[in-house]
């Protein structure tokens, strides 16, 4: 397989478009931070910083999980276990793409670049903990709600009460549809002792704990709209993502998890646009 199959196959294999997940919160995070639009140097660098996190950290998420995902009937037509691409270039691309991440944060500002590293290994970790504690979900969500946060440190330099609220909303909404998506792997995760909320208590409880995560996540973010002193565009905007929440739990049931690509992949990337836009849109006319 030649380089560029190989990095096209990568790319597929680390769900690449699913980048869409974390960026809209880093973008929204900039707008707020900079009370309008940041600079167009500033954006770019924001936008490679996070496709370089997220590129390295799934691409080592595959790397390590390779013998699992291999027994997994669910996920051993996946690129590394099925033999489409090779683990040196998974590991090659895993390094280019810390390395863009590293250099985007030099390029934001010091803090930035010291704390690149940091960040770095805390997103790598994350391919682990499935082996030591059944809250990897909320692990997960701790390294999707840095987008926010590392995002308004490039802006400003500092930390505020508005990133730490976003990125609280951030990281229950994250461990909630992580908890919805591992409910397909209970039978293989109790074989292979793996710890997964749903692995522990059941898919049906499971469920109830996922919706008083996104429970959680909607208070907070009324929250941040009364700090910000927002209006009606982003209360409209809190009112439609409650919606699609709730047709992301309707889509999910404890007998039926047909559908969990559907409220897991689908939903969700409609949820991050759309707070991205209303509540961007209401800084950029309050």
């Amino acid at each position: 397989m030649n380089f560029f199959s190989s990095c096209k196959t990568t790319l597929s294999m680390i769900k690449f478009e699913h980048t869409v997940f974390a960026l809209p919160f880093a973008i929204l995070s900039a707008l707020l931070a900079s009370s309008g639009w940041p600079s167009t140097e500033k954006t770019l660098w924001i936008v490679l910083a996070m496709v370089g996190a997220r590129s390295a950290a799934m691409a080592f998420n595959r790397l390590a999980d390779h013998r699992l995902d291999f027994l997994n009937p669910r996920t051993r037509t996946r690129a590394l276990p099925a033999g489409h691409v090779s683990r040196v270039f998974v590991a090659i691309f895993i390094l280019a793409s810390g390395l863009l991440f590293t250099y985007s944060a030099y390029r934001l500002n010091t803090l930035c670049l010291w704390l690149s590293s940091p960040v770095l290994l805390i997103l790598l970790l994350y391919s682990y903990t499935k082996r030591f504690t059944r809250f990897s979900h909320l692990y997960l969500g701790v390294c999707i709600g840095l987008a926010p946060l590392g995002s308004w440190i490039a802006v400003r330099g500092s930390i505020q009460l508005t990133p730490v609220l976003l990125s609280l909303a951030v990281l229950l909404w994250t461990a909630g549809f992580d908890i919805i998506y591992s409910c397909q792997d209970v039978r293989f995760d109790r074989q292979h002792s793996l710890l997964s909320i749903p692995a522990r208590f059941g898919i049906h409880t499971a469920l109830g704990i996922s919706y008083a995560l996104h429970i959680g996540m909607l208070l907070i973010l009324v929250c941040l709209v009364l700090v910000e002193g927002l209006g009606w565009i982003s209360s409209l905007g809190l009112f439609l993502v409650a919606g699609l929440l709730w047709y992301e739990h309707r889509l999910v049931h404890p007998h039926d998890l047909s559908r969990v690509n559907a409220a897991f992949f689908v939903v969700n990337g409609y949820i991050s646009i759309l707070l991205m836009v209303t509540l961007g849109l209401d800084k950029l006319t309050n």
